[in-house]
């Protein structure tokens, strides 16, 4: 992130609102002396600030926010400065009551809240372009401003006249001809065939409108992220017509489901993104790993540093449980995302706001407003640490390991009606794979079928359904050269369009599996089986391992089974299988197993591969391992997420770990 900012530190600080605070400039003063002793060096500001900026139509005030902009540049403080798309004054919708978006149901919503907005609303886009274009020309160019900080948190949906007529474009575009698109589809099923693009509608309820043909569901998520993208361009134009080149972002969301945001890698400089975990929920170690996995795939996206552009150093008040973070938590939570590859720690908000949906959410300053606070302490130990740190010259986390997470075949695999339709088990899967690999003393690159997979030694993709942008011809060439490639049940089945391939599955890849895959049996809930361990495979894994949830039966061709069913009517036949193909190896993973067999599982083919851990010593459970590069040296981050005392033996570190401690080595 820093090679793109030109900045060599780590930045500290969040999201300020002094518009809110104008009237109280005692209270912007003790601000700025506050964040100074708690080192922070940058805040984004005027995310929501539209109101502040245009008060009635084209009259436009902007010198409150320079007065502001140069007060803390002369304290050594950064802006990262937001367009104000998220939430648009209410003149603006009283006027234009079609900028308003209309609801799945055809209803068009009221002003409030914010993002309720219709991206492709013409009149909308004229107000943001000119909005966006009147604050760079004006500020654009101030030297206390270093990055654009595009709307808030993008998302929703608008089903509109004119997003429907968009839409119909959008496919015309991609399909070229209206037969075409019917052969894709396969809409002769159900008596759906189209005569031309004009008659295709957006999905609706159940009650109004399709809701239960894949292809559509599925193009339509697609054209969503496409309009979005395109909104967030014109966004990003107004700013260059304005002369002004400086790097932009914005902040994505964790594991949001309504975007692709692989999509946005080629208009955003900087990945940025907002993490509010849900400490204390469960055990804090899971949801590390579940945090860990979200921090590598925003990295994944453009395979670089990204920013913790929103997080919380205690209670988030919008969960359904405010719960207060313990000591040390927020220090440990944020260089855990340094760990990961940010070159960041920053939060919503700076100061807690004395009215609104978030006056009771966390803050760096708390409404009592002085030092001798426990969070503020806690925030200015972390400033110090990440002062202590230096240089991070963008460093890179050195990985081997790729994980395929791809939101298209996510979307068809939530929307496929079968075998599942409570839950398909994509994030417990996930998760449990992922931790395995962790656990493993790996780091870890989220990537999706688009990307290319040289240059890594193990590929992991479980639940890939839907193969796109070549993946199986990707998968083919890296086992040949020498590559270790994982997958589970359920694997290569449909097309890009979530058509059914025909003939045998996996579609262009039995060879390389070494196997068919013939029927998937969906347990009902509270089903457990048992895989049981083959004669001839490794002592890595135990004897027999529980599964629930899903499992795929097989046809072994020149494959090796490690497991096989216990019992059911498929007792004794392959769920584990590894077949070799060119230079390098397939591993099937017929069944959703409990996490014990995917940890002995990666532990035993990290080692049969030769990769590089982090470190060769197993770590106590609790404590999560990473590395990244400060400077020329591999640091290694120990953490230590639990309420306990951890005690450590390792080359890189011998001692104890207090409850949510980190201790950072040097790499042996």
């Amino acid at each position: 992130m820093n090679d793109v900012i030109k900045l060599d530190n780590f930045l500290f600080g969040g999201d300020y609102n002094p518009d809110q605070w104008l009237k109280s400039p005692e209270i912007l003063k003790k601000d700025i002396e506050m964040f100074v002793e708690a080192r922070v060096n940058v805040v984004s500001l005027g995310i929501f600030a539209w109101s502040a900026y245009e008060p009635v139509e084209g009259e436009f005030h902007f010198e409150w926010l320079k007065e502001i902009i140069d007060n803390l540049y002369n304290n050594g403080i950064y802006t990262v400065l937001a367009t104000p798309s998220g939430a648009r004054p209410k003149w603006l919708a009283d006027k234009y009551p079609e900028v308003l978006r209309v609801n799945k149901d055809r209803r068009r919503i009221g002003f409030g809240m914010r993002h309720n907005h219709c991206h492709t609303s013409s009149v909308y886009r004229e107000k943001v372009y000119i909005i966006n274009r009147k604050l760079a020309e004006t500020l654009g160019d101030h030297p206390g401003v270093i990055l654009w900080h595009i709307s808030n948190e993008y998302g929703g949906e608008c089903y509109c006249d004119s997003c429907q007529k968009a839409f119909q474009n959008w496919l015309k575009d991609r399909y070229q001809t209206i037969d075409r698109l019917n052969d894709e589809w396969v809409t002769a099923f159900w008596s759906h065939t189209y005569n031309s693009f004009e008659q295709i509608e957006a999905p609706g309820t159940m009650e109004l409108g399709e809701w239960a043909m894949n292809p559509l569901l599925l193009n339509w998520r697609r054209f969503v992220t496409f309009i979005t993208k395109d909104f967030m361009k014109n966004e990003i134009k107004a700013l260059r017509d304005a002369g002004n080149q400086k790097p932009a972002t914005t902040n994505f969301m964790y594991d949001y489901d309504g975007l692709n945001y692989k999509k946005f890698s080629d208009i955003v400089d900087i990945v940025s993104w907002d993490n509010y975990s849900r400490w204390h929920k469960f055990e804090d170690i899971e949801v590390a790993y579940d945090t860990a996995f979200q921090h590598d795939l925003m990295r994944g996206i453009k395979h670089k540093p990204f920013m913790l552009m929103e997080s919380c150093p205690t209670a988030v008040n919008w969960q359904s449980i405010s719960k207060l973070r313990w000591p040390r938590l927020a220090e440990t939570a944020g260089l855990q995302a340094v760990a990961h590859g940010s070159d960041t720690v920053m939060y919503f908000q700076m100061r807690q706001a004395r009215a609104g949906m978030e006056k009771l959410h966390g803050a760096l300053i708390s409404s009592y407003g002085e030092k001798d606070d426990r969070i503020y302490e806690e925030c200015v130990s972390l400033g110090k640490r990440l002062e202590g740190l230096g240089r991070c010259n963008s460093g890179q986390v050195p990985v081997q390991t790729a994980f395929v997470y791809d939101r298209e075949n996510i979307w068809a695999l939530e929307d496929s009606f079968g075998p599942r339709n409570k839950d398909m088990g994509i994030k417990s899967l996930t998760n449990k794979m992922y931790k395995g690999l962790r656990r493993a003393n790996l780091n870890v690159e989220i990537v999706d079928m688009e990307d290319e997979l040289t240059g890594y030694k193990l590929v992991v993709a479980p639940l890939a359904y839907l193969h796109r942008a070549g993946f199986a011809d990707k998968v083919r060439k890296f086992v040949t050269a020498g590559g270790v490639f994982v997958t589970s049940y359920w694997f290569g089945i449909v097309d890009e369009d979530d058509k059914m391939h025909l003939g045998a599955v996996p579609h262009e890849l039995t060879d390389v599996m070494g196997l068919r895959e013939t029927e998937v049996d969906g347990l009902f809930d509270g089903m457990k089986y048992k895989i049981l361990k083959a004669q001839g495979a490794t002592d890595k894994l135990k004897e027999e391992y529980s599964f629930d949830m899903l499992c795929n039966l097989v046809e072994p061709t020149t494959a090796k089974t490690l497991m096989t069913y216990g019992s059911d009517f498929y007792a004794g036949t392959p769920a584990v299988l590894v077949n070799e193909f060119g230079e390098g190896k397939a591993y099937y993973l017929g069944a959703h197993a409990e996490d014990a067999f995917y940890e002995d599982l990666f532990d035993y083919i990290v080692e049969e591969a030769g990769l590089d851990r982090i470190i060769e010593e197993k770590l106590p459970y609790g404590v999560e391992l990473s590395s990244r590069y400060l400077g020329d040296q591999e640091k290694v981050f120990l953490q230590n997420f639990t309420r306990n005392e951890i005690a450590i033996d390792t080359k890189v570190y011998n001692g104890t770990l207090k409850a949510y401690e980190t201790v950072v080595c040097d790499k042996c």
